[in-house]
C-alpha cells in the first residue's frame, strides 16, 4: 500500500502588505510505500517544511491533494496514523520527560498501561530513561529533540513524518535516531523525513527526493541516483606499453601509471568502443569502476542548476 501520496500538490502564500503571491510548492507528486524510509532533501526555503505541514494537515493546499494510507489528510482517520516531529519542537519546561509522554499518550486516547509500555521502550531506545523524571528545562537541545521523537511515537503510528530530526544531535544521538528509524522500518512502518545531513540519508534511506524552489527535481532509489550521478568510468589496466600510454594520452584518457598498472578515464558513452580497442591491443583489464558523485555533490548539482526566482 502507498503510505503517502501527493498529487499535483501546490501551496501559495500571500506575503507583505501588498499580499504578493509566493509559490512555496508547485505541483508536487510523489509516493512513499509502507516499510520505506524516504529522505526529503532541499536547500532552505525549498518547500520541505511546507510539504510536511500539508501532509499533517497543519495547513491547507492551494491546489492538489495529499493522502495518508489512502485517506485524505483532512480526515481524522489519516491524522491518527501520523507521528509528527516539527523542525524545532518546544515543550513546557516545567514538565518532566515522562509527564510529556503521558500527556501525548492521553491526547491520543491511550490507556495508562499502554503509555507505560510504549514510553519505557522509547525512553530506553533513545537513552533518556535516566532523565525521564527531570524537568525539561534541564535537558540539552539534543535531549529535547530525542524526547520529541519519543512523543511522536508514543501512540505507535504507522506513518512517521519528521522535519529535520537530526537537528541539534551529536553523533551518538544521530546514531540512536537512525537506529530507531531502521527499527521502525523493520516493523513495517514508513518514515518520511527532511534533513540537511546527507551522510545519514546515504546510510538509512531506501529512496530520496530532492526539491528546489518548490518543485521536485529527483525521486528515486540510491542506485537510481548512482546511475544518474556518473559520467565516466575509471578503468585499471596492466601490460600497457609506453607507446600505448602515449596513444591513450592523445585520446584524452588521462592515463596515470603506478607500479605495473595504468589507470585511465573513459567517458560513459565510450566504454564499449574503448574495450574493443584495448582488447585488440593486448592490454589486460583489471577492473572498471564508475566515477560517481557522492550524494553531497549530486545534491549540490541539482541545487545550483535549479532556476532561481
Amino acid at each position: 500500500m502507498e503510505a503517502i501520496r501527493t498529487e499535483a500538490l501546490s501551496k501559495t502564500y500571500l506575503k507583505g502588505l501588498r499580499q504578493r503571491k509566493v509559490l512555496a510548492l508547485n505541483n508536487l507528486s510523489l509516493t512513499v510505500a509502507d516499510g520505506e524510509i524516504f529522505g526529503f532533501l532541499g536547500p532552505n526555503g525549498a518547500g520541505k517544511s511546507t510539504t510536511i505541514k500539508l501532509l499533517c494537515d497543519l495547513i491547507r493546499p492551494t491546489s492538489g491533494r495529499a493522502a495518508i494510507l489512502g485517506q485524505d489528510v483532512g480526515r481524522p482517520e489519516a491524522r491518527r496514523q501520523i507521528g509528527y516531529l516539527p523542525e524545532n519542537p518546544t515543550f513546557y519546561a516545567f514538565l518532566t520527560g515522562w509527564e510529556l509522554l503521558e500527556f501525548h499518550g492521553t491526547l491520543h486516547g491511550m490507556h495508562q498501561s499502554l503509555i507505560q509500555e510504549h514510553g519505557k521502550r522509547l525512553l530506553d531506545m533513545l537513552e533518556l530513561a535516566d532523565a525521564a523524571h527531570r524537568p525539561l528545562r534541564t535537558y540539552s537541545k539534543g535531549m529535547v529533540q530525542r524526547l520529541g521523537i519519543a512523543a511522536a511515537l508514543i501512540h505507535d503510528p504507522q506513518v512517521l513524518i519528521f522535519d529535520e530530526p537530526m537537528s541539534g544531535l551529536d553523533p551518538v544521538g544521530r546514531k540512536l535516531v537512525a537506529d530507531l528509524m531502521l527499527d521502525m522500518r523493520d516493523r513495517g512502518k514508513v518514515v518520511f523525513f527532511s534533513t540537511h545531513i546527507l551522510h545519514d540519508v546515504e546510510v538509512i534511506c531506501d529512496r530520496i527526493g530532492i526539491i528546489t524552489n518548490g518543485e521536485s527535481r529527483f525521486t528515486g532509489t540510491l542506485p537510481d541516483m548512482i546511475s544518474e550521478s556518473f559520467s565516466s568510468y575509471e578503468v585499471l589496466l596492466r601490460r600497457v606499453s609506453p607507446e600505448q600510454i602515449e596513444a591513450l594520452t592523445q585520446k584524452g584518457h588521462n592515463p596515470t601509471s603506478f607500479e605495473d598498472k595504468v589507470k585511465v578515464k573513459v567517458l560513459k558513452g565510450d566504454l564499449v568502443t574503448f574495450l574493443a580497442s584495448f582488447m585488440q591491443e593486448g592490454m589486460e583489464l583489471i577492473s572498471i569502476e564508475p566515477e560517481r558523485l557522492g550524494l553531497e555533490d549530486f545534491f549540490i548539482r541539482f541545487v545550483t542548476s535549479a532556476p532561481q526566482d
